[in-house]
Parts: C-alpha cells; sequence; structure tokens
C-alpha cells in the first residue's frame, strides 16, 4: 500500500471511528450525507463503529481535526458534511455525571492550545514544572509554561507521524510514539531538533511508553499485539509478540521491582513482561466482557486499572492474582480512561460522564470523591501527575491542558 493510499485510509477511520452505530435509515439525502458517505465507506460501511455522538461544538472540532491531518475535503463540501453530521449523529447514551462530595477541595486550571483541532491526547509533567502535550493531529509537540500560561510548539519530522504517548528521560528530553509514523521520537526542547527510532513494520501503531529504573525504554504496539523494547543508548529496538491474539496492549507502567505492567484493551488481561528474560505472564480478570484501559501502580505494587467497557476502577495483586473492583460513580457507561496513583490515591477520569470528571479514590476507606472538569473535559485519555503531586489531564476534543490543583 503506497504512503498516500495508507494516509487516506487513517484519516477516513479516524471520521468513520467516531460515527456511532445507532445512526441507522432515514437519514435524509443531501449533498453532507453523499460526502460524508463518500469519504468513509471506502474503509468500512458508516455504522460500523460504535460511538456516543458529539455536539455541534464537538462535530466541528472533528472536522477541524480531519483538515489538520491533511484530509482533502473542499472547502465548499466542509460545511454540508459538517451540518449533516451535527443533524444526524447527536450526542446520544452518556450518563450525567455523578458528582459525588466529600471533604477535600481542588482547583483546576484551564489552558486552551494555540491550534484548534489538534487533538492534545497524551500529557507530561516535566521535571522543570512545563506540562507538555502530544498534538496528536497537527504532528507537534507542545510545551504549556505553567507560570506564564505561554505555549509553545514544536514541529515533528515525519508526517503525519500522529504523536501519541509522552515521558522525559532524566536529561530533559522529550519521547514520544509517531502513532501513524511506525517510529519512536526525541525532542531536545533546548534546540528542538527531533530524533526518530524507526520501529518496523511488525511494530505499526506504536502506542504508550515508559522508562523503567535502569533508562531502558518501552512501549506498546497496540494493533501489532506486541510490546517493545529500546535501548537508547545502542538505537537498539525488541519486539515481543503476547500470548494473546488481538489483546491490544494499551496503557503501561512499571513497579519497584522494573516489571513492566501493561492493560490488554483487547481482552480481559494484564500482563507483565519480565526486563531479564522478556517472558510475559498474563493476569486473567474475572468478567470477560473487562477491558482495562490504562494503568498505574502505588507503592505496595498494586496495580490499578481503568475498565473502560463495563465503567469500573479495578485493583490486581500479582502475588496472589487476586482481583477487587469498584462500579466509578457514574455508572456502567462512564468509560474511566486516564489514571495516575498520587501518594497511593487513585485519580482517574470518567470520558463518557456529561460533563467529563476527575475521581479521586481512597483505597484505606475505599471512598470516592468526584468533580466536574470546566468546559466538559471532553476526551482525557491519558493523565500524568507533576513532582508535587497535582494531577494533570490532556483534554482532546475540547483541545486543552487542565492542571488539577490537589491539596498537600
Amino acid at each position: 500500500m503506497s504512503g498516500k493510499s495508507l494516509f487516506s485510509l487513517i484519516a477516513s477511520a479516524l471520521l468513520c471511528s467516531a460515527l456511532p452505530t445507532w445512526a441507522q435509515k432515514g437519514a435524509p439525502e443531501d449533498k453532507g450525507k453523499q460526502l460524508v458517505d463518500a469519504q468513509c465507506n471506502s474503509c468500512h460501511p458508516l455504522t460500523a463503529r460504535i460511538g456516543s455522538g458529539y455536539d455541534a461544538k464537538g462535530w466541528r472540532t472533528v472536522m477541524r481535526m480531519m483538515t489538520n491531518f491533511g484530509v482533502a475535503i473542499q472547502k465548499d463540501d466542509l460545511g454540508p458534511m459538517t451540518q449533516y453530521l451535527i443533524k444526524t449523529f447527536p450526542i446520544k447514551g452518556r450518563p450525567d455525571a455523578a458528582l459525588v462530595k466529600g471533604p477535600l477541595k481542588v482547583s483546576m486550571k484551564v489552558w486552551q492550545l494555540p491550534t484548534p483541532g489538534s487533538r492534545p491526547h497524551d500529557p507530561l509533567a516535566a521535571g522543570d514544572g512545563s506540562l507538555w502535550y502530544t498534538g496528536q493531529m497537527n504532528n507537534v509537540l507542545g510545551r504549556v509554561d505553567a507560570k506564564t500560561g505561554k505555549v509553545k510548539e514544536f514541529p515533528l519530522k515525519t508526517k503525519p507521524s500522529g504523536p501519541h504517548g509522552l515521558v522525559e528521560d532524566k536529561d530533559g528530553n522529550i519521547w514520544y510514539t509517531g502513532n501513524n509514523g511506525n517510529l519512536v521520537g526525541k525532542l531536545d526542547p533546548k534546540t528542538g531538533a527531533v530524533t526518530e527510532y524507526n520501529t518496523g513494520p511488525e511494530a505499526k501503531d506504536p502506542h504508550t511508553l515508559i522508562f523503567d529504573q535502569r533508562g531502558i525504554l518501552w512501549f506498546t504496539a497496540q494493533n501489532a499485539n506486541r510490546i517493545g523494547r529500546l535501548d537508547p543508548k545502542s538505537g537498539e529496538i525488541k519486539l515481543i509478540p503476547l500470548p494473546t491474539p488481538k489483546s491490544r496492549p494499551y496503557g503501561m507502567a512499571v513497579n519497584s521491582k522494573g516489571t513492566v505492567f501493561v492493560v490488554q484493551f483487547g481482552t480481559n488481561s494484564v500482563a507483565a513482561v519480565d526486563p531479564a528474560t522478556l517472558q510475559i505472564k498474563e493476569y486473567k480478570l474475572p468478567d470477560p466482557k473487562a477491558r482495562p484501559r490504562r494503568i498505574a501502580i502505588t507503592s505496595d505494587d498494586m496495580i490499578w486499572y481503568t475498565d473502560y467497557e463495563r465503567g469500573f476502577l479495578g485493583r490486581l495483586d500479582p502475588a496472589s492474582g487476586k482481583v477487587a473492583e469498584w462500579q466509578s460513580p457514574s455508572g456502567p457507561k462512564s468509560a474511566p480512561y486516564g489514571i495516575s496513583a498520587i501518594n497511593d490515591i487513585i485519580w482517574y477520569s470518567e470520558s463518557e460522564a456529561s460533563p467529563n470528571t476527575v475521581v479521586r479514590f481512597d483505597p484505606k476507606t475505599e471512598k470516592f470523591q468526584s468533580w466536574a472538569i470546566p468546559g466538559g473535559g471532553n476526551i482525557v485519555r491519558n493523565t500524568d501527575v507533576t513532582k508535587d503531586g497535582n494531577f494533570v489531564l490532556a483534554n482532546s476534543l475540547v483541545n486543552a491542558v487542565t492542571l488539577v490543583r490537589v491539596p498537600k
């Protein structure tokens, strides 16, 4: 497949993935419908993807993402397409946010990002106090100065690389996965220089990445069903296939012993990688419908995960294999997503609750508290923690980065 054909396929898949299955027959046969059908049905039927729709502002953002990404939509076609999508695929089925009261008072600061439709995917709290994000649809990494509010964007080499995951090394370099470019990249913030490491055709869809205690970089390749290991000193990449087919390795974290844990979004499973032998052990979650998406580890090496499909927060004890679960406050359709541990307290976001929420869970008391994210929050795909213990979110659909200040 040529690069151009692959580019078109990715772009049309992006739009199609937003279209809900409940949009069925009877839509008006207007120009907008014809244009949308032509864009999407080339890769799969229009209604083949599950989603809950968008409001008018959301659909305009989605279309802006498409044009940012380089999809060739004629100027005169953009309006009819957008109006058709607004009319035919409104928000449906999202639960009202359940805001649980509690003793903690937090404050939230939101920074709007300079390029509309950039789709900030992952956030990063850097050691110097700055906040970073991957501008997935604009092929940039962005830096927010949390003191001044100034935002600077750094263009990347390969277009479209689709920057996705984000992590900082001990020297202050910013590493990212090129989701669409089959690469791992390194940005020097001082010079803007970018170094790319080609992950090869067997590691398509490089996704999330993390450093272990020895400075080795690990990454997931979701659609390749592999976990990658990159040695920054030599540039050598090793790929480790997962035992379960189509397991979709997704979020990852490293425990105190250097073991790499990965949640598998395509099945009810958590995988552990031995860094010395590269052997993989899988832990099956009790409910076959569980779909863990992101992961955090507390100081006792307990594994915490968000079950996106069922609306649960879960805890896995790797020593015993025992699993405990708690229904997320906004219910089974709340789609818990990005998660972090702050001083052994669990923080995460509900990505389908309306508005999106920040949720706090205390493992000792097993009590929740939650807050609405200003501006609706849509959609928090990943989170991070500042060195002084605040919670960082990237809000993809509303093109923002949010800092949740946690009382000390």
